[in-house]
């Protein structure tokens, strides 16, 4: 007969009151002993007080934000099982947090069921592991039947709500539970033994698997998630670990896989939700902006200083709405996959030498210097989304003149490194602090100090430019000092 576990102790940590009230009703209700937090010092300070085994996590809090609080959550090295609590807004976040070690996550507003359904789902988690310990403990003690308890730990696997697939030194499914054959579309009497190949459709993850069962990936901090599709309307997330013997050498790997779909969905909606919006807004500023324009236009000399200032001003922010509306919907199409043009061959020192003739007008009123360093030899073509590349060189190089004083200086280089073209962005500028430097990436983030609160911006360059990189299979890094520039470095492969 299976003994009722102690009641347990869940902490909600959400900065509205709401939230953290109808919680702790509904989780009281389910015999556990609740706790709350109105934000991330106090939540951390009841985890350091009292043994905490399940904590409900709000993303976005004024003061410590949740991923940092998770941060300090896994530093504890306890068996804390964290599910976030994200908006329609956060879902990257959420994503984000799922692959830092988060549990599972639960959309607000939720109902009450569904915060049931997410808190059961931990608490058997937790379960599960206290059997497993328990099983454990009985095997030193007692050298009990081998087969027994092997039996004991596939039932354990077998009943995990998330799939399982263990393999062998040569990539050879040795164990797999019914949550992997399910997710998978898997028959439920699959057999073992043969490659991963055979059971997973994606090569990609096939070829990771592969690496970790033969002990490519022994050190477990490098090894990355892997997201992929079954079908057309299913997503699964993947992480995998290698199985160490007692002198360090691999003897397979166990693969845990998830479903986001629920995930991808939301994402979804909200980049079409995005998209909508910016669409039924753009028509009407764009006339709006029109006529400021004509009013202007046909009123010189008739108005006041004072009049011609409000609708200049009106005019002004009119374009930078027109703008932003602009890059949410560039935003939108890379994040759907549609960032452009089909690829084709480009050279690139022609088209940054287009670029850096149009945008040098801009650094002469300046007094900058724009240069381009042109390699000794010819590069070799990229093929790539010509419209995609201005973007990306242009949102960088406009970004080095504004943020360089008058006066500065701004050199392009082109080259090749590896299989990769380089192209670095280098300014003398105000430069960024490194406490921004992974910030930068983040939308609407923009660096407001003394020297650029009077930089106008949508805060969306730079997510745009990184999109767009990694659209092209290439890499972007940043490398600054405040007071002496900023150079941004843009690795894309070679065709």
């Amino acid at each position: 007969m299976q003994s009722t576990p102690d009641p347990i102790t869940i902490l909600v940590v959400d900065d509205e009151k709401g939230i953290r009230d109808g919680s702790k009703r509904i989780i009281s209700r389910m015999g556990c002993h609740t706790l709350t937090a109105k934000n991330g010092e106090a939540g951390l300070d009841i985890i350091g007080r009292t043994e905490v085994a399940i904590v409900l996590l709000d993303l976005k809090m004024p003061g410590i934000d949740g991923m940092e609080v998770l941060k300090r959550i896994q530093a504890m090295d306890r068996d804390i099982l964290v599910i976030v609590i994200t908006g329609f807004a956060t879902v990257e976040t959420a994503i984000e947090a799922m692959k830092r070690g988060a549990y599972d996550f639960i959309p607000k507003p939720f109902e009450p069921d569904q915060l049931r359904i997410v808190v059961n789902r931990a608490r058997e988690k937790i379960r599960f592991k206290q059997e497993k310990v328990k099983l454990e403990a009985e095997r030193r003690r007692t050298l009990a039947d081998l087969g027994t308890e092997k039996s004991r730990i596939h039932t354990i696997i077998d009943s995990l709500p998330n799939g399982i697939v263990v393999t062998n030194a040569d990539g050879e499914v040795v164990l797999m539970n019914p949550a992997f054959c399910r997710l998978l579309d898997l028959a439920a009497e699959t057999a073992t033994g043969a490659k991963i190949s055979s059971y997973i459709p994606d090569e990609g993850l096939c070829r990771l698997i592969g690496e970790i069962s033969g002990g490519g990936h022994v050190d477990f901090d490098d090894i990355p998630t892997y997201e992929f599709s079954v079908g057309e309307d299913r997503f699964l997330m993947a992480r995998g670990r290698p199985v160490l013997s007692e002198r360090n050498a691999c003897l397979g790997a166990v693969v845990t896989v998830i479903d986001i779909t629920n995930m991808k969905v939301l994402d979804r909606l909200k980049s079409e939700f995005v998209a909508k919006v910016s669409h039924e807004l753009r028509s009407p500023l764009s006339t709006i902006h029109e006529q400021l324009a004509l009013v202007l236009n046909d009123l010189v000399g008739q108005l006041s200083e004072s009049e011609e200032h409000l609708l200049s001003r009106a005019k002004e922010k009119t374009q930078g709405l027109i703008s932003t509306i602009g890059d949410l919907l560039d935003l939108s199409r890379i994040e759907s996959g549609t960032t452009g043009q089909e690829p084709k061959p480009v050279q690139l020192v022609d088209l940054l030498s287009n670029i850096i003739d149009f945008l040098g007008t801009r650094a002469i009123t300046r007094g900058q210097t724009l240069t381009l360093d042109r390699p000794a030899d010819p590069l070799p073509t990229i093929k790539a989304d010509p419209l995609a590349l201005e973007s990306i060189f242009g949102n960088l190089i406009t970004n080095a003149i504004n943020y360089t004083q008058n006066g500065g200086a701004i050199a392009v280089k082109a080259d090749i490194t590896g299989m990769n073209l380089c192209v670095r962005v280098i300014d003398n500028g105000f430069g960024i602090e490194t406490r921004y430097l992974d910030k930068i990436f983040d939308r609407f983030f923009r660096v407001k100090n003394d020297k650029t609160r009077f930089i106008t911006g949508t805060g969306l360059g730079l997510p745009i430019v990184k999109g767009l990189v990694e659209a092209l299979d290439g890499r972007i890094g940043v490398e600054s000092f405040p007071d002496k520039g900023t150079t941004f470095t843009v690795l894309l492969p070679v065709d």
